[in-house]
């Protein structure tokens, strides 16, 4: 099913805070063994009764997107969002985004805040970025992550985004999922996407037009540790993924106060170009023939619109995308 997985990126070993799910977690665990046991227990059972929200469009805060934090965190790569063709808002559509990157910064940037724009550059689309279940699940952290726009990346969420009457919902998929992860690093145009095609079937179910979206400078936030294809990491790595369903992988970047060694990525610009529309016929029982040639026109649309920018962004002329 088309998906966009949060990998649980493993840093080299350095002193880490805690992340905000860990947080998270760890309050509610306190709350519940200690004088807050009543107020820890009714959210519990709240959560009960609220479990179908991640996969019914979230519960997004137009207050939280707006936070000033994320004006800090766009500037600090800096982050941009280049709008290419308009989009009629009475449309659903689906964005694939490429490349997936270690954090996917660039997605999260545009499409969780209004730091970038997004609300003024597409006005009547309202976007969520996909996430993998498992992060919902998660006491208050789930609360969190919603907030931001961020919803479940199982199959009923993408057909009740899909499938919204009037239009102007955007599904934002990391096409390349956990697998293309492990080929983030610097210079790497390494796509996982020649046998994705559950996103293409879901956009002909609900007749939503295909986006393609490339995010230049995402694979130059971090380096890894050398897993190439064939090696005791990579196979690790990959017999992780398919246990878990999360991307494991080994990755540094600098410190607060020096550059050689740490867990900030680095200060690299983020140019995220979003694409003209592919339309698509509503199918609601696509043929292979149907989702093999929608695949192959995406793929097009998706090459020219990598070489039609990647001069301006950084990227030689002589490097191309590696599809597999």
């Amino acid at each position: 099913s088309p998906c966009i997985y949060c990998p649980i990126s493993v840093p080299l070993p350095s002193a880490k805070p805690p992340s905000p799910s860990q947080c998270c977690l760890a309050l509610f665990l306190l709350a519940l063994l200690g004088e807050l046991w009543l107020p820890a227990l009714l959210y519990a059972a709240w959560l009960y009764l609220d479990r179908e929200t991640p996969a019914r469009g979230g519960r997004r805060s137009p207050w939280v997107r707006r936070w000033a934090v994320w004006r800090h965190f766009r500037d600090y790569f800096p982050i941009t969002l280049v709008k290419t063709a308009p989009l009629d808002p009475s449309r659903n559509y689906l964005f694939g985004f490429h490349p997936h990157g270690v954090l996917v910064a660039g997605a999260f940037g545009n499409f969780c805040t209004e730091a970038t724009g997004f609300g003024e550059l597409f006005p009547g689309l309202t976007p969520h970025l996909l996430m993998l279940p498992f992060w919902f699940r998660l006491p208050l952290f789930r609360d969190y992550i919603m907030s931001g726009g961020l919803v479940s990346s199982d199959k009923a969420s993408v057909s009740y985004l899909l499938g919204h009457e009037g239009g102007g919902q955007v599904a934002v998929i990391a096409v390349g999922g956990p697998p293309e992860s492990l080929e983030a690093r610097p210079g790497a145009l390494t796509l996982q996407i020649l046998s994705r095609k559950g996103f293409i079937k879901a956009a002909l179910q609900h007749g939503a037009a295909l986006v393609p979206v490339f995010s230049f400078g995402e694979n130059e936030l971090f380096h890894q540790v050398p897993n190439p294809r064939g090696s005791l990491v990579r196979a690790v790595q990959e017999r992780l993924q398919k246990l878990m369903g999360l991307a494991l992988p080994l990755f540094h970047a600098r410190g607060v106060f020096q550059y050689s060694f740490g867990l900030l990525p680095f200060r690299r610009p983020i140019h995220t170009v979003v694409g003209a529309p592919i339309l698509v016929p509503r199918t609601p029982c696509p043929s292979h023939q149907a989702i093999d040639r929608l695949h192959a026109t995406y793929l097009e649309r998706l090459i020219t619109l990598f070489e039609e920018h990647k001069t301006k962004y950084g990227v030689p002329p002589e490097k191309h995308l590696n599809l597999i």
